[in-house]
């Protein structure tokens, strides 16, 4: 009980910093929604349009970079002395899981209003339209879980930020060819039993990344 009030305060106190520096979010916004308006200005000089292919990779490049905008701040952004005033007040285990809860909600807001602003300029394939949003909740939950903690680990190496694309990468790599093989499968409106095994092999290596950076990050914490 007294890890999830930590966490609880935690969250709050995420909320209410990103409430008064609203211009992270207004930034991502404006990020997500620039790009796919140069996506849609650069397509509609075709007459043929886009291929349904193009516009399922496209948009998980566009989540996949946005993602990393928004989550990469989760340490880079605290002060030595505010990470001193935290080990005082909560468990390591409240932080982390504080972290990544509050990063998987902020993505998820992210990428359901840039799937609302790309299917609006560069049309709605999508056949499945359930099964999409929930891939779309899924990776946000991976993207979030997995750059929170490698941007723990990168903040105590000095914020480096080659060291995080280096950790991030052979994680983020297969969960993004599953995502977009998942969502493909939405868009085709094919039964979704074909897909069980990606969905299944998402939700692992999201527990996986979670479990790790439970039972991890208390040792990263003190060092």
């Amino acid at each position: 009980m007294i890890v999830i009030r930590e966490i609880a305060y935690l969250i709050r106190k995420e909320v209410l910093l990103e409430w008064r520096q609203k211009y992270a979010l207004n930034g991502m916004l404006l990020y997500i929604v620039s790009t796919v308006l140069i996506c849609y200005l650069s397509f509609s000089s075709r007459n043929e349009g886009i291929s349904p292919p193009t516009w399922n990779a496209l948009f998980w490049i566009i989540l996949l970079f946005t993602a990393v905008s928004a989550v990469a701040k989760s340490f880079m952004q605290e002060r030595a002395g505010r990470l001193l005033y935290y080990y005082t007040l909560a468990s390591p285990q409240a932080i982390i899981l504080s972290k990544i809860i509050y990063n998987t909600l902020l993505m998820s807001l992210i990428a359901l209003i840039g799937y609302f602003v790309y299917a609006m300029m560069l049309g709605n394939p999508v056949d499945d339209k359930p099964l999409f949003i929930f891939t779309i909740l899924l990776g946000s939950f991976g993207f979030a879980s997995t750059l929170t903690m490698v941007s723990g680990i990168a903040s105590k190496a000095g914020n480096n930020s080659v060291l995080m694309a280096i950790l991030s990468f052979p994680i983020i790599l297969p969960m993004l060819l599953m995502l977009i093989k998942v969502s493909r499968n939405a868009m085709d409106g094919l039964d979704r039993s074909v897909i069980m095994d990606e969905l299944n092999t998402l939700l692992a290596l999201n527990a996986i990344v979670v479990a790790l950076s439970y039972m991890l990050f208390p040792y990263l914490w003190k060092s």
